[in-house]
């Protein structure tokens, strides 16, 4: 089994920045792929952007490219999600996935492990 912890959510104003941190412990070498995901109130869960373990490459959604950028330690066996330029629109329950195959999914069902989310709030 893989844990995935998040954590640096909170409250930002439009136009700020804010950085994520997802921990990942236990079989972490079964691990090939983590991705970011968000959910707000009564809408699906959205795929944010993605990054492979080993090679670094990334993936993002049309609605964060340019503004965020997601980057790995291996060493600490952690996912960054950094965001800056936060729209109020960005404001949701982030989420940090694992998969254990393949390329950068967008899809939830395609990922294996999930957090427990941390909250991010920009406000207008």
């Amino acid at each position: 089994q893989v844990q995935l912890v998040e954590s640096g959510g909170g409250l930002v104003q439009a136009g700020g920045s804010l950085r994520l941190s997802c921990a990942a412990s236990g079989r972490t070498f079964s691990v090939y792929t983590m991705a970011w995901f968000r959910q707000a109130p009564g809408k699906q869960r959205q795929f944010v952007g993605g990054i492979t373990w080993n090679s670094g490459l990334t993936g993002y959604s049309d609605s964060v490219k340019g503004r965020f950028t997601i980057s790995r330690d291996n060493a600490k066996n952690t996912v960054y999600l950094q965001m800056n330029s936060l729209k109020p629109e960005d404001t949701a329950v982030y989420y940090c996935a694992g998969k254990v195959t393949g390329a950068i999914m967008s899809r939830p069902s395609e990922y294996n492990y999930w957090g427990q989310g941390t909250q991010v709030t920009v406000s207008s």
